[in-house]
Protein backbone atom coordinates (compact mmCIF):
# COMPACT_ATOMS: atom_id res chain seq x y z
CA UNK A 1 0.00 0.00 0.00
CA UNK A 2 1.39 3.50 -0.86
CA UNK A 3 1.77 5.73 1.93
CA UNK A 4 0.03 8.97 0.27
CA UNK A 5 -1.17 11.85 2.10
CA UNK A 6 -4.95 10.43 2.85
CA UNK A 7 -8.29 12.10 3.54
CA UNK A 8 -7.50 10.07 6.54
CA UNK A 9 -3.99 11.63 7.47
CA UNK A 10 -5.79 15.08 7.05
CA UNK A 11 -8.94 14.60 9.24
CA UNK A 12 -6.14 13.92 11.84
CA UNK A 13 -3.57 16.55 11.34
CA UNK A 14 -6.45 19.14 12.72
CA UNK A 15 -6.99 16.83 15.90
CA UNK A 16 -6.17 19.26 18.94
CA UNK A 17 -6.80 18.25 22.16
CA UNK A 18 -4.53 15.77 24.43
CA UNK A 19 -6.45 12.42 24.40
CA UNK A 20 -7.36 11.64 20.45
CA UNK A 21 -9.66 8.55 20.01
CA UNK A 22 -9.76 6.88 16.38
CA UNK A 23 -12.41 4.32 15.92
CA UNK A 24 -12.71 3.21 12.34
CA UNK A 25 -13.29 -0.23 9.90
CA UNK A 26 -11.57 -2.60 8.26
CA UNK A 27 -8.47 -0.67 5.76
CA UNK A 28 -9.05 2.46 6.91
CA UNK A 29 -5.24 3.43 7.51
CA UNK A 30 -6.08 4.33 11.30
CA UNK A 31 -2.78 3.17 12.42
CA UNK A 32 -0.75 3.88 9.07
CA UNK A 33 -2.21 7.17 9.50
CA UNK A 34 -1.04 7.92 13.18
CA UNK A 35 2.43 6.68 12.45
CA UNK A 36 3.16 9.17 9.83
CA UNK A 37 2.10 12.12 11.78
CA UNK A 38 4.37 10.71 14.75
CA UNK A 39 7.17 10.41 12.49
CA UNK A 40 6.49 13.96 11.37
CA UNK A 41 6.41 15.81 14.99
CA UNK A 42 9.80 13.78 15.36
CA UNK A 43 11.34 15.12 12.56
CA UNK A 44 10.34 18.53 13.24
CA UNK A 45 10.82 18.55 16.55
CA UNK A 46 12.68 21.67 17.90
CA UNK A 47 13.96 20.28 21.07
CA UNK A 48 13.82 16.32 21.44
CA UNK A 49 11.20 14.50 22.75
CA UNK A 50 10.07 10.40 23.37
CA UNK A 51 7.26 8.79 21.58
CA UNK A 52 5.87 5.68 22.93
CA UNK A 53 4.18 3.05 20.51
CA UNK A 54 2.34 0.41 22.15
CA UNK A 55 -0.11 -2.52 21.99
CA UNK A 56 -1.28 -5.49 23.63
CA UNK A 57 1.68 -7.85 22.96
CA UNK A 58 5.38 -7.82 21.15
CA UNK A 59 3.97 -10.04 18.73
CA UNK A 60 1.62 -7.86 17.97
CA UNK A 61 3.02 -4.39 17.40
CA UNK A 62 6.21 -6.49 15.53
CA UNK A 63 3.50 -7.49 12.91
CA UNK A 64 1.53 -4.18 13.38
CA UNK A 65 3.00 -1.14 14.03
CA UNK A 66 6.38 -1.91 14.28
CA UNK A 67 6.04 -2.72 10.55
CA UNK A 68 4.28 -0.17 9.47
CA UNK A 69 6.76 2.05 10.86
CA UNK A 70 9.59 0.80 8.86
CA UNK A 71 7.64 0.36 5.91
CA UNK A 72 6.89 4.05 5.90
CA UNK A 73 10.56 5.44 7.11
CA UNK A 74 11.87 3.12 3.95
CA UNK A 75 9.28 4.19 1.43
CA UNK A 76 9.99 7.55 2.16
CA UNK A 77 13.32 7.18 2.00
CA UNK A 78 14.08 8.52 5.90
CA UNK A 79 15.52 5.56 7.50
CA UNK A 80 18.99 5.20 8.31
CA UNK A 81 19.88 1.53 9.79
CA UNK A 82 22.63 3.33 12.14
CA UNK A 83 19.89 5.36 13.73
CA UNK A 84 17.40 2.22 14.41
CA UNK A 85 18.64 0.22 17.82
CA UNK A 86 17.29 -3.31 17.31
CA UNK A 87 17.47 -4.84 20.27
CA UNK A 88 15.43 -1.92 22.20
CA UNK A 89 12.78 -1.44 19.16
CA UNK A 90 14.15 2.64 18.99
CA UNK A 91 14.86 5.17 16.61
CA UNK A 92 16.72 8.25 17.04
CA UNK A 93 15.46 10.81 14.78
CA UNK A 94 18.30 13.77 13.37
CA UNK A 95 16.51 15.97 15.82
CA UNK A 96 17.13 13.76 18.58
CA UNK A 97 13.94 12.51 19.28
CA UNK A 98 13.26 9.28 19.13
CA UNK A 99 9.93 6.94 18.61
CA UNK A 100 9.83 3.60 20.77
CA UNK A 101 7.94 0.30 20.79
CA UNK A 102 7.24 -1.89 23.66
CA UNK A 103 4.26 -3.64 24.81
CA UNK A 104 1.89 -3.48 27.37
CA UNK A 105 2.13 -7.36 28.85
CA UNK A 106 5.68 -5.96 30.10
CA UNK A 107 4.75 -3.67 33.51
CA UNK A 108 8.26 -1.74 34.21
CA UNK A 109 7.49 -0.58 30.93
CA UNK A 110 3.95 0.78 31.68
CA UNK A 111 4.98 2.17 34.29
CA UNK A 112 8.67 3.37 32.64
CA UNK A 113 9.80 7.35 32.27
CA UNK A 114 7.95 9.88 31.10
CA UNK A 115 7.15 10.75 27.63
CA UNK A 116 5.76 13.30 25.42
CA UNK A 117 3.66 11.39 23.34
CA UNK A 118 2.19 8.16 23.17
CA UNK A 119 0.18 5.72 20.65
CA UNK A 120 -1.89 2.78 22.08
CA UNK A 121 -2.80 0.40 19.00
CA UNK A 122 -6.12 -1.18 19.76
CA UNK A 123 -6.78 0.31 22.70
CA UNK A 124 -9.49 -1.49 22.96
CA UNK A 125 -7.60 -4.85 23.70
CA UNK A 126 -5.65 -3.10 27.29
CA UNK A 127 -7.67 -2.37 30.77
CA UNK A 128 -8.50 0.98 31.82
CA UNK A 129 -6.23 0.47 34.07
CA UNK A 130 -3.00 0.61 32.09
CA UNK A 131 -4.45 3.04 30.34
CA UNK A 132 -4.28 5.05 33.17
CA UNK A 133 -0.70 4.37 34.20
CA UNK A 134 0.50 5.23 31.01
CA UNK A 135 -1.56 8.32 30.65
CA UNK A 136 -0.05 9.93 33.53
CA UNK A 137 3.32 9.72 32.42
CA UNK A 138 2.92 11.17 29.22
CA UNK A 139 3.15 15.41 28.86
CA UNK A 140 1.76 16.02 25.86
CA UNK A 141 -0.93 13.76 23.58
CA UNK A 142 -2.17 10.57 23.61
CA UNK A 143 -3.28 9.02 20.24
CA UNK A 144 -6.25 6.00 20.47
CA UNK A 145 -6.78 3.53 17.66
CA UNK A 146 -9.40 0.73 17.62
CA UNK A 147 -12.59 -1.07 15.88
CA UNK A 148 -15.67 -0.31 16.96
CA UNK A 149 -16.56 -4.01 18.05
CA UNK A 150 -17.73 -3.19 20.87
CA UNK A 151 -18.13 -0.24 23.65
CA UNK A 152 -14.99 -0.02 26.19
CA UNK A 153 -13.69 2.36 28.66
CA UNK A 154 -13.24 5.21 25.91
CA UNK A 155 -16.65 4.84 25.55
CA UNK A 156 -17.75 4.89 29.24
CA UNK A 157 -14.83 6.65 31.24
CA UNK A 158 -13.29 9.13 28.55
CA UNK A 159 -15.73 10.21 26.14
CA UNK A 160 -18.13 13.07 27.04
CA UNK A 161 -16.47 13.17 30.32
CA UNK A 162 -13.64 14.86 29.67
CA UNK A 163 -12.81 18.12 27.65
CA UNK A 164 -9.42 17.12 26.31
CA UNK A 165 -10.88 14.48 24.11
CA UNK A 166 -10.96 14.33 20.19
CA UNK A 167 -12.83 12.03 18.48
CA UNK A 168 -12.87 11.05 14.84
CA UNK A 169 -14.50 8.08 12.77
CA UNK A 170 -12.51 6.72 9.72
CA UNK A 171 -13.45 4.48 7.20
CA UNK A 172 -11.79 2.55 3.84
CA UNK A 173 -13.30 5.39 2.44
CA UNK A 174 -10.76 7.88 3.87
CA UNK A 175 -8.21 5.82 2.18
CA UNK A 176 -7.05 6.44 -1.10
CA UNK A 177 -4.27 4.01 -0.50
CA UNK A 178 -6.71 1.24 -0.82
CA UNK A 179 -6.24 -1.25 -3.46
CA UNK A 180 -9.81 -1.36 -5.54
CA UNK A 181 -9.56 -5.18 -4.59
CA UNK A 182 -9.86 -4.62 -1.04
CA UNK A 183 -12.35 -2.35 -0.87
CA UNK A 184 -14.16 -4.52 -3.26
CA UNK A 185 -14.36 -7.34 -0.85
CA UNK A 186 -15.08 -4.91 1.88
CA UNK A 187 -18.00 -3.56 0.31
CA UNK A 188 -19.12 -7.62 -0.93
CA UNK A 189 -20.32 -7.84 2.71
CA UNK A 190 -22.82 -4.83 2.96
CA UNK A 191 -25.33 -7.67 3.55
CA UNK A 192 -24.09 -8.34 6.90
CA UNK A 193 -25.62 -5.27 8.39
CA UNK A 194 -23.76 -6.23 11.79
CA UNK A 195 -20.62 -6.54 10.16
CA UNK A 196 -21.17 -3.57 7.75
CA UNK A 197 -21.76 -0.75 10.43
CA UNK A 198 -18.30 -1.97 12.51
CA UNK A 199 -15.92 -2.65 9.42
CA UNK A 200 -17.32 -0.71 7.15
CA UNK A 201 -19.03 2.54 8.74
CA UNK A 202 -16.33 2.40 11.40
CA UNK A 203 -19.52 2.72 14.16
CA UNK A 204 -19.81 1.53 17.38
CA UNK A 205 -21.55 -1.68 17.55
CA UNK A 206 -21.89 -4.81 19.43
CA UNK A 207 -20.94 -7.50 16.87
CA UNK A 208 -23.93 -10.01 17.38
CA UNK A 209 -23.30 -13.90 16.92
CA UNK A 210 -19.60 -14.32 17.86
CA UNK A 211 -19.07 -18.22 17.83
CA UNK A 212 -16.21 -18.21 20.43
CA UNK A 213 -15.73 -16.10 24.04
CA UNK A 214 -13.88 -16.52 26.61
CA UNK A 215 -10.22 -17.72 25.37
CA UNK A 216 -6.81 -16.77 27.43
CA UNK A 217 -4.15 -15.49 25.72
CA UNK A 218 -1.23 -16.46 27.17
CA UNK A 219 2.34 -15.82 27.19
CA UNK A 220 3.79 -19.06 26.26
CA UNK A 221 3.16 -22.97 26.00
CA UNK A 222 3.61 -24.14 29.97
CA UNK A 223 6.68 -27.00 29.56
CA UNK A 224 3.98 -29.50 31.62
CA UNK A 225 1.32 -29.13 28.30
CA UNK A 226 1.41 -32.31 25.74
CA UNK A 227 1.15 -32.09 22.00
CA UNK A 228 -2.01 -33.87 20.81
CA UNK A 229 -2.70 -32.65 17.40
CA UNK A 230 -2.33 -30.66 14.44
CA UNK A 231 -4.88 -28.96 12.28
CA UNK A 232 -4.66 -28.50 8.79
CA UNK A 233 -7.11 -26.16 7.08
CA UNK A 234 -5.56 -25.91 3.19
CA UNK A 235 -5.54 -22.67 1.42
CA UNK A 236 -3.25 -22.04 -1.88
CA UNK A 237 -3.80 -18.68 -4.05
CA UNK A 238 -6.37 -16.94 -2.72
CA UNK A 239 -6.47 -18.07 0.97
CA UNK A 240 -3.73 -18.76 3.53
CA UNK A 241 -2.72 -22.82 4.67
CA UNK A 242 -3.61 -22.83 8.59
CA UNK A 243 -1.39 -24.93 10.58
CA UNK A 244 -2.40 -24.97 14.53
CA UNK A 245 -0.64 -27.32 16.93
CA UNK A 246 -3.18 -27.91 19.57
CA UNK A 247 -1.82 -28.81 23.35
CA UNK A 248 -3.45 -30.53 26.13
CA UNK A 249 -2.84 -28.95 29.51
CA UNK A 250 -4.60 -28.67 33.10
CA UNK A 251 -7.96 -29.80 31.76
CA UNK A 252 -8.26 -27.42 28.74
CA UNK A 253 -6.64 -26.83 25.04
CA UNK A 254 -3.81 -24.61 24.00
CA UNK A 255 -3.63 -23.51 20.64
CA UNK A 256 -0.58 -22.74 18.85
CA UNK A 257 -0.39 -21.34 15.32
CA UNK A 258 2.40 -22.94 13.32
CA UNK A 259 1.91 -21.32 9.86
CA UNK A 260 -0.73 -18.76 8.32
CA UNK A 261 0.59 -18.54 4.62
CA UNK A 262 -1.13 -18.17 1.05
CA UNK A 263 0.99 -19.98 -1.70
CA UNK A 264 2.00 -23.56 0.14
CA UNK A 265 2.29 -26.74 -2.19
CA UNK A 266 2.16 -29.81 -0.42
CA UNK A 267 5.30 -30.51 -0.42
CA UNK A 268 6.23 -27.31 1.48
CA UNK A 269 2.96 -28.63 3.98
CA UNK A 270 4.74 -31.69 4.45
CA UNK A 271 8.00 -30.41 5.44
CA UNK A 272 6.92 -27.98 7.64
CA UNK A 273 4.82 -29.97 9.59
CA UNK A 274 8.35 -32.77 9.24
CA UNK A 275 10.13 -30.25 11.34
CA UNK A 276 8.06 -29.90 14.06
CA UNK A 277 6.91 -32.27 16.69
CA UNK A 278 5.70 -35.51 15.54
CA UNK A 279 1.61 -35.10 16.65
CA UNK A 280 -1.08 -36.84 14.56
CA UNK A 281 -2.49 -34.25 11.87
CA UNK A 282 -5.90 -33.35 11.13
CA UNK A 283 -7.02 -32.15 7.69
CA UNK A 284 -9.46 -30.80 5.67
CA UNK A 285 -11.17 -33.89 4.20
CA UNK A 286 -12.65 -31.85 1.34
CA UNK A 287 -8.69 -32.38 0.21
CA UNK A 288 -8.05 -35.88 -0.27
CA UNK A 289 -5.44 -35.45 -3.30
CA UNK A 290 -3.70 -33.36 -1.10
CA UNK A 291 -4.38 -35.26 2.35
CA UNK A 292 -2.70 -38.43 0.24
CA UNK A 293 0.39 -36.39 -1.21
CA UNK A 294 1.28 -35.03 2.04
CA UNK A 295 1.31 -38.93 3.51
CA UNK A 296 3.09 -39.82 0.88
CA UNK A 297 6.54 -37.36 2.32
CA UNK A 298 6.14 -39.38 5.57
CA UNK A 299 3.44 -37.26 7.42
CA UNK A 300 0.95 -39.13 9.91
CA UNK A 301 -2.12 -37.35 9.13
CA UNK A 302 -5.83 -37.87 8.56
CA UNK A 303 -9.03 -36.45 7.02
CA UNK A 304 -11.41 -34.33 9.44
CA UNK A 305 -14.87 -35.74 10.19
CA UNK A 306 -17.36 -34.44 7.73
CA UNK A 307 -20.93 -34.69 6.84
CA UNK A 308 -24.24 -33.52 7.88
CA UNK A 309 -24.23 -31.15 10.81
CA UNK A 310 -20.73 -32.08 11.25
CA UNK A 311 -19.38 -28.05 11.19
CA UNK A 312 -22.21 -26.87 13.79
CA UNK A 313 -21.45 -30.28 15.82
CA UNK A 314 -17.74 -29.28 15.86
CA UNK A 315 -18.24 -25.72 16.57
CA UNK A 316 -20.28 -26.71 19.19
CA UNK A 317 -17.64 -29.27 20.78
CA UNK A 318 -15.13 -26.60 20.97
CA UNK A 319 -17.50 -23.81 22.27
CA UNK A 320 -17.58 -26.54 25.59
CA UNK A 321 -13.96 -26.73 25.76
CA UNK A 322 -11.26 -24.66 28.00
CA UNK A 323 -9.43 -22.48 25.27
CA UNK A 324 -5.96 -20.76 25.21
CA UNK A 325 -4.25 -19.01 22.95
CA UNK A 326 -0.50 -18.23 22.78
CA UNK A 327 -0.05 -14.81 22.23
CA UNK A 328 2.78 -15.21 19.43
CA UNK A 329 -0.77 -16.75 17.24
CA UNK A 330 -1.91 -13.08 15.59
CA UNK A 331 -4.07 -14.53 12.83
CA UNK A 332 -5.58 -17.13 15.18
CA UNK A 333 -6.39 -13.95 17.60
CA UNK A 334 -7.60 -11.82 15.23
CA UNK A 335 -9.70 -14.86 13.50
CA UNK A 336 -11.37 -15.40 17.04
CA UNK A 337 -12.19 -11.95 17.51
CA UNK A 338 -13.85 -11.42 14.46
CA UNK A 339 -15.41 -15.52 13.98
CA UNK A 340 -19.17 -15.24 13.38
CA UNK A 341 -22.43 -16.35 12.11
CA UNK A 342 -23.51 -14.84 9.06
CA UNK A 343 -26.56 -12.90 8.76
CA UNK A 344 -29.27 -12.59 6.38
CA UNK A 345 -30.47 -9.20 4.62
CA UNK A 346 -32.72 -8.26 7.62
CA UNK A 347 -29.52 -8.65 10.05
CA UNK A 348 -31.03 -12.02 11.58
CA UNK A 349 -28.54 -14.47 12.78
CA UNK A 350 -28.58 -17.79 10.28
CA UNK A 351 -26.87 -21.28 11.94
CA UNK A 352 -24.01 -20.81 9.36
CA UNK A 353 -19.84 -19.84 10.04
CA UNK A 354 -19.26 -16.27 8.02
CA UNK A 355 -15.91 -16.80 5.80
CA UNK A 356 -12.98 -14.48 5.90
CA UNK A 357 -11.98 -15.34 8.77
CA UNK A 358 -12.29 -19.24 9.78
CA UNK A 359 -8.77 -20.78 8.00
CA UNK A 360 -7.22 -21.13 11.59
CA UNK A 361 -10.81 -21.67 13.21
CA UNK A 362 -11.54 -24.65 10.71
CA UNK A 363 -7.75 -25.95 11.37
CA UNK A 364 -8.52 -25.80 15.33
CA UNK A 365 -11.91 -27.14 14.96
CA UNK A 366 -10.70 -30.20 12.83
CA UNK A 367 -8.25 -31.32 15.24
CA UNK A 368 -10.52 -30.59 18.45
CA UNK A 369 -13.55 -32.26 17.30
CA UNK A 370 -11.06 -35.40 16.50
CA UNK A 371 -11.04 -36.07 20.42
CA UNK A 372 -14.74 -36.09 20.04
CA UNK A 373 -16.35 -39.32 20.81
CA UNK A 374 -18.80 -40.62 18.13
CA UNK A 375 -21.17 -41.32 20.36
CA UNK A 376 -21.54 -38.05 21.33
CA UNK A 377 -23.28 -37.50 18.13
CA UNK A 378 -26.81 -36.71 19.66
CA UNK A 379 -24.99 -34.64 22.56
CA UNK A 380 -24.62 -31.89 20.00
CA UNK A 381 -27.47 -31.34 17.82
CA UNK A 382 -27.94 -27.79 18.41
CA UNK A 383 -24.90 -24.72 19.11
CA UNK A 384 -24.38 -21.64 21.44
CA UNK A 385 -25.17 -18.39 19.65
CA UNK A 386 -23.23 -15.45 22.26
CA UNK A 387 -24.88 -12.64 22.18
CA UNK A 388 -28.39 -14.07 20.65
CA UNK A 389 -30.08 -15.71 23.43
CA UNK A 390 -28.74 -18.99 22.95
CA UNK A 391 -26.54 -20.93 25.62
Amino acid sequence: MPYILTTAVKKLTKLQKRIKGIAGGTAASKTVSIIQILIDKAQRDKSPTLTSITSESMPHLKRGAIRDFLNIMQEQHYFNDDLWNKSDFTYTFETGSKIEFFSLDMPHKVRGPRRERLFINEANNIPLETFDQLEVRTKEEIWLDWNPTNEFWFYTEVLNKRDDVDFEILTYKDNEGCPKEVKDSIERRRENKNWWRVYGEGQLGEVEGKIYKDWAIIDEIPHEARLERYGLDFGYSNDPTAIVAVYYYNGGYILDEVTYQKGLSNKQIADILNNQPKALVIADSAEPKSIDEIMSYGVNILASNKGPGSVNQGIAYVQDQRISLTKRSLNLIKEYRNYMWKTDKDGKIINEPDVGWDHGMDGLRYALESFRPVQDDQEYPDFKMFNHGYY
